[in-house]
């Protein structure tokens, strides 16, 4: 009869309604909740199978849709380790299970989030205000490279740094073709070469000539500065390493372009104490102004600066060149750092720009820990809700993949992507939709009534 189908269908509507209010009333109450994703409800028809002449009467289902593939708006925050994600992807977090010795112990399933302020806990793990750890790929604390491709729970430690020995000097630098020392005499050939025989020592000799006390003051005057750089050693005691360069041959010499490079050994060496060595390696240059043969590393063996005892430390010259080309001043252009640093105290962890989590020391050494890994989703709408904002993966979600699409903004954080006047602009339509369905029941009802007092 139409009169009940009417009715039937009525209370279908009621029902949508009261689902799209049910929506609409949770956007609201989490239209602060930071990384929240609104719910839409969509409305649809079913009928069934019948005559397109006497169509039957159908009836109205209300079903939810996720907009989790919609970003909500980035606010600034004053804490470092607050993330928000610009563009797609989730975070990788993982929920705690129990506590084992105060320590935590995590289920192995991962879980998918946007809600970015993480914080570091006592344990030295970042967690959200929801109580989800964050994950990241690991990387190499001496190098920076990742050293994983499985995403791992992301631990900060607060211990103490040790001191680092100087093992490695990257050394780069342009020597001039004619240099220019003190004792340079634009009236005598040759000047701008070290002159042995002006020393009591010999210096040239390779790996053990040493310029004495006695002759420090003459060697400096025949020689160019190479630069300095502060080394440690062990116990991460400084030391400042000093270099310079002399020539020792040339082409206008009726030889070939040739260099030794010297180190400091003791600033208040007298007599026949060694106050330069030797670095024990030729560098010889061609007429194009390159190494020949070329010298990729020189390593100075026992190195000990003012008694500070240093040990072996390689030259490194891989990372550039060691080259000869004319310069204005005849000086050299140098480039020099070490591996080495002393011992220092954790102070903050921060997010780099390429999204990778670092430790600050108090000795200004930044320690890399872990690369922030996204995940995506082939459909990122189809994911599973669960408390605290975060996701569950689905048959329909598809497997996640492990991604930089999106980039992560460091001390930010991402809003609900509620809009409180758009859901007021529902509320108001849902409410009216749902008096008309009142209105359709209750004449239905009045017909109902007359039908019946017909018999009377």
């Amino acid at each position: 009869m139409g009169i009940f189908s009417a009715m039937n269908t009525a209370i279908t509507g009621l029902n949508a309604q009261s689902t799209a209010l049910e929506h609409i009333s949770n956007n609201i109450a989490n239209s602060q909740t930071v990384g929240y994703k609104r719910t839409e409800t969509s409305f649809s028809e079913l009928v069934q199978e019948s005559n397109p002449r006497n169509q039957a009467l159908g009836v109205v289902a209300a079903t939810s849709r996720a907009t989790n593939d919609i970003q909500g708006q980035t606010q600034n925050s004053a804490t470092d380790t607050h993330f928000a994600i610009n563009g797609d992807g989730f975070f990788i977090v993982s929920e705690q299970q129990s506590t084992i010795d105060g320590e935590p112990i995590f289920g192995n399933d991962n879980l998918y989030t946007r809600r970015g302020d993480f914080e570091l806990d006592t344990n030295g793990y970042l967690v959200n205000s929801s109580g989800y750890f964050l994950k990241g790929l690991a990387l190499n604390p001496d190098t920076g490279n990742q050293s994983g491709s499985v995403p791992e729970l992301i631990q900060v430690s607060g211990d103490f740094l040790p001191a680092r020995a100087t093992t490695e000097i990257d050394y780069t630098l342009n020597l001039p073709s004619q240099p220019v020392t003190s004792a340079v005499d634009a009236s005598i050939a040759n000047s701008e070469l070290l002159n042995v025989a002006s020393f009591a020592s010999n210096p040239t000799v390779a790996g053990t000539g040493i310029v004495t006390g006695a002759d420090a003051q003459e060697f400096i005057n025949q020689s160019i500065s190479g630069g300095s750089v502060t080394s440690f050693n062990a116990t991460g005691v400084p030391a400042n390493i000093e270099f310079r360069w002399a020539k020792t041959d040339s082409v206008q010499a009726g030889g070939t372009d040739k260099w030794e490079l010297f180190y400091l050994a003791d600033t208040t060496a007298t007599g026949a104490n060694a106050a330069w060595n030797n670095s024990g390696q030729v560098y010889g240059f061609g007429a194009d102004g390159k190494l020949t043969p070329a010298v990729n590393s020189t390593t100075l063996s026992g190195v000990s600066v003012n008694g500070i005892a240093l040990g072996d430390i390689v030259l490194d010259h891989t990372s550039g060149e060691v080259t000869q080309f004319a310069t204005v001043d005849g000086t050299a252009r140098t480039s020099v750092s070490q591996n080495g640093y002393t011992a220092g105290e954790f102070v903050s962890v921060a997010l780099s720009d390429d999204g990778r989590i670092n430790a600050n020391y108090s000795n200004g050494r930044t320690i890399p820990i872990s690369s922030v890994a996204l995940a995506s989703f082939s459909a990122s709408n189809s994911l599973a809700k669960t408390n605290g904002g975060a996701f569950r993966e689905t048959a329909n979600s598809g497997s996640p993949v492990f991604t930089t699409v999106g980039s992560i903004v460091s001390g930010a954080l991402e809003s609900s992507n509620t809009d409180i006047a758009d859901e007021f602009s529902k509320l108001i339509i849902t409410q009216q939709a749902y008096a008309a369905n009142t209105r359709i029941v209750s004449t239905g009802d009045e017909m109902m009534q007359e039908t019946l007092n017909m018999v009377r």
